[in-house]
């Protein structure tokens, strides 16, 4: 019998605000930038990656680039209304 195994998502587990508030907390404790980033892209993919994109006027693909550890992003980029 082979063991079937799903990749690990945590957008899954961000299904009501008190755990994206727990979400958030610890990747802004950890301090650490990327994590940030990467938390707030989670929190965007839990509630519709594409409602955030019209509600804030950029690009899907750019929310995606700069919501990730590797985005790195720039307060104004997040923030740009």
């Amino acid at each position: 019998m082979k063991l079937k195994t799903k990749k690990y998502d945590v957008v899954n587990y961000l299904d009501s605000d008190e755990m994206v508030a727990i979400h958030l907390d610890a990747a802004f404790e950890s301090g650490n930038l990327a994590r940030i980033a990467e938390a707030l892209g989670d929190v965007a993919r839990a509630r519709g990656m594409s409602k955030i994109a019209k509600a804030t006027g950029l690009a899907c693909e750019q929310l995606y680039k700069t919501l990730s550890a590797e985005g790195k992003p720039e307060l104004s980029t997040v923030l740009k209304k």
